[in-house]
């Protein structure tokens, strides 16, 4: 039978069959291709579960997906930035079933002050059952209680702002800040609860009251300074954003990416980063692979121009030597994919770095990472493995194809 009419069976027969001429050679290409493409695929895992982590976090700390102020608020989030309650439109707007929380706060700059130290926060009246799935406050309360309703005349302190202030539980503290008149207003508040949360930072930097009292304290009647808005989808809030924009045309209305830029930023650097770890990994792995091909190809000079005497054509030589390079590449594929899985699936408690913790929280990373598995990470990076290999695959196989039959039998 002539090599046209069984050539693609043969030629994948004669790869497989080389592959394994040398098998210690090709166990270590084989190995360190897979443990390329683990590492690929577990650091990008390790970034994006901390990057998902640094904007859960961000989200809950009163970001949400969506905010709502009046003009010149986030400039300057002083009183005289307010705007009256939702009216009809707005509601309306609020309750579209792709919106999954919403609520309304009073926010503004403020001094807490104890009996012995005083500080300055930023004080936030809120609706205690509009902020459960809206932020982190309802769940960070570990000691005493959560505020109970938006008239609730107790204030909830941070862990850290409380032994600065040296007080506790059961003590009163003084708030005060500028009320619509432009005058002090002022409130005694009894402490109800304590909470914790992440950065620790935000531990001194909120306290939290009922809506209507700090409404009350600052003769806002039911005037506020924002409203939150979290939405089914963290990326693709454009929908609602939009109805909002129409049912509400006079107020600033802006999504997260734009109330955090850092954030934003931080997440394409962390997309450069692991091109970057990418593009080193392969160019590592594609030393190997072309170093491996071409002493395969030199070992086998003779044997070529055999083939191509006996006439198999140059094109099925270059063929046999991009199939044992699809073979490796699929192998190692597998198997480092598979490592991959099986090592991000025993993280899934996380990783403890408690140890550094101090230091990571001051750039908002928290001391537990947990890996997140992101298919469009994994898919980019075999990708770039697959298709830059096979690349680097073609110049062993054109050499391997080009030689003259004659000269490559009598080749010593």
């Amino acid at each position: 039978m002539p090599f046209e009419a069984r050539s693609p069976p043969l030629v994948v027969t004669l790869a497989w069959r080389n592959l394994w001429r040398h098998v210690r050679r090709t166990l270590m290409i084989l190995f360190a291709f897979a443990l390329g493409v683990w590492s690929m695929v577990v650091i990008a895992a390790i970034s994006r579960g901390s990057m998902e982590q640094q904007l859960d976090k961000a989200i809950l700390t009163l970001t949400g997906h969506i905010q709502l102020h009046a003009p010149g608020y986030r400039d300057d989030p002083a009183i005289e930035y307010r705007f009256a309650p939702p009216d009809a439109a707005l509601r309306a707007a609020l309750a579209d079933r792709e919106v999954a929380a919403w609520a309304s706060r009073v926010r503004v700059p403020a001094v807490v002050a104890s009996e012995r130290e005083s500080a300055g926060v930023t004080l936030v009246g809120i609706d205690p059952a509009g902020e459960r799935g809206l932020s982190f406050i309802p769940e960070a309360v570990t000691e005493g209680r959560y505020l109970e309703s938006p008239d609730d005349q107790g204030l909830v302190l941070g862990r850290k702002l409380a032994e600065r202030l040296e007080t506790g539980l059961g003590r009163r503290v003084v708030l005060m800040s500028q009320d619509v008149n432009n005058q002090l207003g002022d409130r005694g508040f009894r402490v109800v609860g304590l909470f914790d949360t992440q950065p620790r930072q935000a531990e001194e930097a909120y306290v939290f009251v009922g809506r209507a009292a700090a409404q009350q304290m600052l003769k806002m009647n039911e005037a506020v300074s924002e409203i939150a808005v979290m939405t089914g989808d963290r990326d693709r809030p454009e929908a609602t954003l939009d109805r909002l924009r129409r049912a509400a045309p006079d107020l600033d209305i802006e999504p997260w990416t734009v109330l955090e830029p850092l954030l934003v930023l931080t997440q394409k650097i962390t997309d450069v980063i692991l091109i970057i770890w990418y593009t080193i990994v392969f160019a590592a792995m594609s030393f190997g692979l072309v170093n491996t091909l071409l002493m395969a190809v030199f070992e086998r000079t003779r044997e070529f121009g055999l083939f191509q005497a006996l006439g198999m054509p140059p094109r099925h030589i270059l063929g046999q030597v991009l199939v044992e390079s699809l073979v490796l590449l699929l192998l190692a594929l597998l198997l480092g994919n598979l490592a991959a899985w099986a090592t991000i699936a025993s993280l899934k408690g996380g990783i403890d770095l408690s140890a550094v913790a101090e230091g990571m929280e001051l750039v908002g990373i928290a001391p537990v990472i947990y890996p997140a598995w992101a298919p469009a990470d994994m898919l980019a990076a075999n990708a770039l493995v697959f298709v830059l290999g096979i690349a680097a695959s073609l110049y062993p196989a054109w050499r391997a194809a080009r030689h003259v039959p004659v000269e490559a039998i009598t080749r010593v």
